[in-house]
């Protein structure tokens, strides 16, 4: 299993197309986009060399009743394996 596919399944990430709600604000956002990507994280301590860890990055599109799919408000975020943001902010809908 490459570190992607074990940053999906252990953060239970949506597929594009499906829908999450914010937990915060109880809105409803469509997966648009995933990719594969580096993130930055702190240098190493010992030698102060740049590192980088893999993520996944998800595109949200905001769903409002006037607006047809695409437009209007979107979101972007990455996801690692050292982060919990995607338990703590989101939903799976659909």
């Amino acid at each position: 299993m490459s570190e992607y596919e074990r940053i999906i399944k252990e953060k239970g990430l949506p597929e594009v197309g499906q829908v999450v709600r914010n937990k915060k604000f109880g809105t409803q956002w469509r997966v648009m986009e995933k990719r594969e990507v580096w993130q930055n994280i702190a240098p190493d301590p010992k030698t102060g060399e740049p590192r980088m860890t893999p993520a996944i990055y998800l595109a949200y599109w905001k769903i409002t009743d006037d607006a047809p799919p695409g437009v209007g408000k979107m979101l972007g975020y990455l996801y690692t394996l050292y982060d919990n943001t995607f338990a703590i902010n989101w939903e799976i809908v659909s």
